[in-house]
């Protein structure tokens, strides 16, 4: 069963898909799009980060490993550059040497 996180505003509670729905439009808007895609580049961004701190690797060595310059890193790190499939492997697979494994749900 899907718990559903909710926000309490004044007198009412009102659920998480709703407010995003209000703030953003509903799915399938362009707004909405955007915002997903935005939260998604955010988290995988800080997933990036996480993972390469735990491996006490800094910005300027994940570059290096992997053939690109850390302000790159540092974009991804902070959800301001879109990557490709090929870099992300490459980020997890050279920088982390960890296993990249992708679902579809």
């Amino acid at each position: 069963m899907k718990k559903e996180l909710t926000k309490k505003t004044k007198d009412k509670v009102v659920s998480w898909d709703k407010h995003l729905d209000k703030k953003y439009g509903i799915r399938g808007t362009a707004s909405r799009l955007e915002f997903e895609t935005k939260s998604q580049t955010f988290i995988l961004g800080e997933l990036l980060k996480d993972e390469r701190e735990k491996a006490n690797l800094t910005q300027a060595e994940m570059a290096e490993r992997t053939g690109t310059k850390r302000s790159y890193i540092s974009r991804i790190e902070n959800g301001r550059a879109d990557i490709q499939l090929s870099t992300l492997y490459r980020l997890i697979e050279q920088g982390l040497n960890r296993k990249l494994e992708l679902t579809i749900h």
